[in-house]
């Protein structure tokens, strides 16, 4: 039987919680995920614990901050004026709101603090800074010469 390595493309179903049990994301439901190891799309813990898995092999991983999302950054608050805001975005300390970068990126930020002339905004990932655990389900594997022979699809 398969093992996942590094260059397969994998499917896989997973339940993503909070170490105190809320789950935040989850793929059951839905079309498994689907992508290849080693090429740095997922997160470094989650693409580790996939490593070695065999098709239909479930699997609970605990991650860190630094396997999962970081630690929070510092230096991704950001303080911006009252007036930077559009007057018709009703402000509370908790909403995402979407700005952009100075090269046009669009960024997710999390409104922090709000005050009287400014406003504190958080870029960090929402998940940066926690623990975080995953229920994994090995779907497929598809080894990385037989994903190389795949035709191209194109819209």
């Amino acid at each position: 039987m398969l093992e996942a390595k590094n260059g397969d493309v994998v499917k896989v179903h997973y339940t993503g919680k909070h170490t105190g049990g809320d789950i935040f994301d989850s793929s059951v439901g839905r079309e498994p995920l689907e992508f290849e190891l080693g090429r740095g799309m997922m997160i470094q813990g989650f693409e580790q614990g996939i490593l070695g898995m065999k098709t239909g092999e479930e699997k609970t991983i605990d991650l860190s901050p630094e396997q999962a999302y970081g630690e929070i950054n510092p230096e991704m608050h950001f303080t911006v004026s009252r007036q930077e805001i559009p007057a018709e975005i009703d402000l509370q300390i908790g909403i995402q709101l979407q700005a952009h970068t100075e090269a046009g990126q669009p960024i997710q930020v999390l409104v922090k603090e709000i005050h009287d002339n400014s406003i504190i905004l958080d870029a960090n990932h929402p998940l940066a800074g926690h623990k975080l655990t995953f229920n994994l389900t090995l779907i497929d594997i598809t080894p990385k010469d037989e994903a190389d022979k795949k035709p191209l699809l194109f819209d």
